[in-house]
């Protein structure tokens, strides 16, 4: 696993863009896979400044988001696909067909991760995954347990996982889906080359079981070990428990 240290997440945000910039230009059809939440509001604020001046072609590109809160989607102000509009789609020349979103208002939730498992595979899979990490250690909504799901899966979140994601719907805990659809975690390892960010001392505990602990469901981000390219880039409050 490479480690990256930045002095702020703005570092971080803006390394990370100019090598999407990149990236894109190397292969204009790339297949991203995605994340929210606040590690990555200021990478998708650079996304857009570079999109607004042209130093980014999304024509070609698709995108594929970690998850989603059950109960919610287009339009819902709490949606991860709302927040994804509003952070970056409404802000790049993408058609809806590449973009890659799970509904979480699904009759059949069971069916609609099958058909996300279907359509990441049918694009040939993720080029590159982009991950935050949870203070508890999950990816996605991949938490902490005695066993970890494989693939696209109906998932209950931890009360701490909630809580972390009172801002979205007015710092009100109880308004937090109780449940989410994710990636599994061996649908993330297949992507081919993946990225973690971790921003601030919170998710300092869980960089260091990532980086150096045992292999363990308890700390689901600890698989990423298996993956012959992962590079975490970090800020110094999340490394600052690292040698």
């Amino acid at each position: 696993m490479l480690i990256e240290r930045f002095d702020t997440d703005e570092v971080l945000a803006s390394t990370l863009a100019t090598r999407l910039i990149d990236a894109i230009s190397l292969n204009p059809r790339l297949v991203l896979g995605l994340p929210t939440g606040r590690t990555p509001v200021a990478l998708y604020r650079e996304l857009r400044w570079h999109s607004q001046r042209g130093h980014l072609d999304w024509s070609h590109v698709r995108t594929f988001n970690l998850d989603e809160f059950v109960g919610l989607g287009a339009g819902d102000p709490g949606s991860y696909r709302s927040y994804m509009q509003a952070a970056l789609f409404d802000h790049v020349r993408m058609t809806p067909e590449q973009i890659g979103m799970l509904d979480g208002r699904a009759p059949n939730l069971v069916a609609e991760c099958a058909r996300y498992e279907r359509a990441i595979a049918q694009a040939g899979g993720i080029d590159l995954q982009i991950l935050g990490i949870g203070a508890n250690g999950h990816i996605g909504f991949n938490e902490p347990g005695d066993t970890l799901e494989a693939e696209t899966h109906v998932a209950e979140l931890r009360a701490e996982t909630r809580r972390a994601n009172a801002g979205w719907f007015g710092g009100d805990t109880t308004q937090v889906p109780s449940h989410a659809l994710s990636m599994g975690i061996a649908t993330i390892l297949r992507g081919r080359e993946i990225v973690l960010m971790a921003t601030g001392a919170g998710k300092q505990d869980a960089v260091a079981g990532l980086v150096n602990g045992q292999l363990t469901p308890r700390l689901p981000a600890s698989f990423l070990q298996l993956h012959p390219r992962v590079t975490a880039m970090l800020d110094r409050g999340a490394a600052q428990r690292l040698a």
